[in-house]
């Protein structure tokens, strides 16, 4: 019976919008609370006060939000026309960041413009442009029935020129979000599997010459096999190893809210990168699991909708959209469990982080509108309204 009914839930096209707008409000509230309890110590010593940075974060959830209202009503043809210039937009604004002066180095990383109040970073806007950029051309492409003739030199120049200037700002964790973008892209327009593997297979090579050839990379990448050895304990492996301590303290229920240990200085970046830690440190296993189910929901959500797209370019931009989502939440939390190296990625609208709450929150915004567009939702949503 039980079985059923969700069956009949999930065969409704209009529930998979309202689970994507559910699932992703409660992770951005979730996330300023958790932003609150994990910066508060930081905040404090920093700016002297405990509310300075989730003031900010909510402050950004105040402008992404109508914004993002705005996006879900323009209707394709709009898209269409951003989709054109898209990829100049993105290149545009990366080479803000290589102005003298203008760029701003955070840890090691030069990916971030400093408009005095508040920091801006490129490279996120860049991943929602280029993705809206190659759904215009591949649709384009499937429109004139020509989608599986080169679509590797279609798409893959304009990104391996993103990348170049990504990684001119040493943003590998970034570079690898939208590498794993390219990827996915290629491979739901169809791309024969084996030129897929080649690119894969050449990815990878270059990826592991970015990481040999950096002392710290390399190092950054062994320590996540044992971040306590003597050796590495209080130096390359500190995040990683606090980031197991906070988890490991939770239990069942956590510490409770706020009652962090690891947020007093032993836990660098602890309300963005890490913030995963934190969660499981003060809200426990069941904290834990609560974030998994709703990105497994927000991600589930935004692939049902892509599918039910009826324009082409609604489908790919879906598609590129849960993709970018699905792989930057592997990626910050397998960092934050240490099942994979550190590469310096938030966890979507739950980390600390102006550019990446707007620009996500306005990405679910078209999933949103894509879904609006499905004449079986927009009638399902007038009856109700009508009743």
């Amino acid at each position: 019976m039980a079985t059923k009914a969700r069956e009949q839930f999930l065969a409704k096209p209009v529930n998979h919008l309202y689970m994507l707008i559910i699932s992703a409000g409660a992770l951005s509230i979730l996330g300023l609370i958790m932003v609150f309890s994990a910066s508060s110590i930081h905040s404090i010593d920093t700016r002297g006060s405990a509310l300075t940075i989730v003031l900010r974060q909510f402050l950004f959830l105040l402008i992404s939000l109508p914004l993002a209202g705005y996006l879900s009503r323009i209707k394709i043809e709009k898209w269409q026309i951003i989709g054109r210039s898209g990829f100049a937009i993105s290149v545009a604004i990366l080479l803000i960041l290589l102005i003298p002066g203008v760029g701003k180095t955070v840890n090691g990383n030069t990916n971030w413009i400093n408009l005095k109040y508040f920091d801006v970073q490129p490279s996120e806007f860049a991943k929602f442009f280029m993705i809206i950029w190659a759904s215009f051309q591949l649709s384009h492409r499937e429109i004139a029935g020509r989608l599986h003739t080169n679509v590797l030199k279609l798409i893959a120049p304009a990104f391996f020129v993103i990348l170049v200037l990504v990684m001119l700002g040493n943003d590998l964790g970034t570079a690898s979000v939208i590498g794993a973008i390219l990827a996915g892209l290629l491979f739901i327009s169809g791309i024969r599997l084996r030129l897929l593997g080649t690119f894969t297979v050449v990815a990878s090579i270059a990826l592991t010459f970015l990481i040999a050839t950096s002392g710290y990379r390399s190092k950054r990448f062994l320590v996540f096999l044992n971040p306590f050895a003597p050796a590495d304990y209080k130096d390359i492996g500190w995040q990683p190893a606090h980031s197991l301590l906070g988890l490991a303290s939770g239990g069942l229920f956590g510490v409770g809210l706020g009652g962090s240990r690891q947020k007093w200085g032993n836990l660098p970046e602890a309300h963005t990168d890490f913030i995963f830690s934190v969660i499981g440190e003060e809200l426990g296993l069941v904290g834990t699991i609560s974030v998994l189910i709703l990105l497994a929901v927000m991600i589930y959500s935004i692939f049902r909708i892509a599918l039910r797209a009826k324009d082409p370019m609604s489908r790919f931009a879906c598609a590129g959209i849960g993709i970018w989502i699905a792989v930057q939440s592997f990626l910050n939390l397998g960092s934050a469990t240490s099942l994979l190296p550190v590469v310096g990625v938030t966890l979507p609208l739950v980390s600390y982080g102006g550019s990446a709450l707007v620009v996500t929150i306005c990405a679910i915004g078209f999933v949103a509108g894509a879904a609006l567009r499905d004449p079986e939702v927009r009638n399902e949503i007038v009856q109700k309204r009508k009743k």
